[in-house]
């Protein structure tokens, strides 16, 4: 579950931003903050993983809160919503490294799109413990990325969770169930089901019936090392 907290100065721009993220699986906002020192207290305290920030609070530039932010809680991320459109300042948040920037008003469409790409460059990170330029390229050219490795995938495939099904597939070194691949990838039977139907169906992996003592068989997915 990804902990969030949201420092914006109008509250009913920051509700709308909550409700965008109840529709989201496997996030949660664990507070909100109307300036800048109310920031700085709930990240001390709560240590969230991102800060949805403004960058006109009432104490506060963003940009100047971005640097006390990191003090207080390292390892947290920033994603910028706000009004401004000034040039400057979209620079030097890029140089203060945020992971995203996005102008008001912000769409249902929109945020979610933002949200689901930051949820898929954590579980890279965390399902990764050495890279290489595929990884680097999923993290920082996503959409590069899709347009030329994610061409021709069917509707509901998604390049990037795919080649993450195929990574711990390859690490595995067994079987695997619908189920057990999604906790292995932070989503549900079905979906991981489905990923794991396609590499099948482009016989990159075959599937085996196991049966239980019980119950109905278990269908277990595993690489195909004869296959494309």
């Amino acid at each position: 579950m990804i902990q969030i907290v949201i420092a914006e100065d109008d509250f009913r721009i920051a509700n709308i931003h909550e409700e965008f993220l109840e529709k989201i699986e496997e996030v949660q906002v664990t507070g909100k903050a109307l300036t800048g020192e109310q920031t700085l207290l709930l990240i001390k305290n709560l240590k969230p993983d991102l800060i949805l920030l403004d960058i006109y609070l009432p104490d506060y530039l963003g940009t100047d809160l971005i640097p006390k932010l990191r003090e207080a809680h390292p390892q947290v991320d920033i994603m910028i919503i706000t009004a401004a459109k000034e040039k400057e300042l979209l620079e030097q948040c890029m140089r203060k490294g945020i992971t995203n920037y996005l102008i008001k008003p912000v769409s249902l469409e929109r945020f979610t799109k933002v949200m689901q790409e930051y949820k898929k460059q954590r579980n890279v990170l965390q399902q990764t413990e050495y890279i290489d330029q595929n990884t680097v390229d999923e993290l920082l050219f996503p959409s590069v990325n899709r347009q030329t490795e994610g061409e021709g995938l069917p509707k509901g495939i998604d390049w990037i969770t795919l080649e993450k099904v195929k990574r711990i597939m390859e690490k595995s070194g067994k079987s695997l169930s619908a189920e057990e691949m999604g906790e292995s990838i932070g989503s549900s039977r079905v979906t991981a089901r489905r990923y794991l139907e396609y590499l099948v169906s482009e016989g990159i992996a075959k599937v085996e019936q196991e049966y239980g003592i019980i119950g109905r068989p278990q269908r277990r997915y595993s690489l195909d090392k004869t296959g494309s």
